[in-house]
């Protein structure tokens, strides 16, 4: 683990942008730093294909939201 100096520290406290970014000045490579529990969320997120049954919650989800409840028989079935 690397440690913060004082300055880097002061620096991420007047960040202009959240999270901070961050250059390495020897290769331009960009970085964002993220709280560990932030990242403990993305790295948990799964970006893999969703189920018809995921399709259907978000679908029925949406419909709600949008004051559409009922409307199910005459929307299209795309699936």
């Amino acid at each position: 683990m690397i440690e913060l100096t004082e300055q880097q520290v002061c620096a991420l406290e007047q960040a202009q942008t959240s999270p901070p970014r961050l250059v390495n000045p020897k290769t331009q490579q960009r970085f964002v730093l993220l709280p560990e529990e932030q990242y403990a969320q993305l790295a948990a997120y799964d970006a893999g294909a969703w189920s018809d049954e995921e399709r259907d919650l978000l679908r029925a989800e949406t419909l709600e939201a949008l004051g559409w409840e009922g409307m199910e028989p005459y929307q299209d079935d795309h699936r």
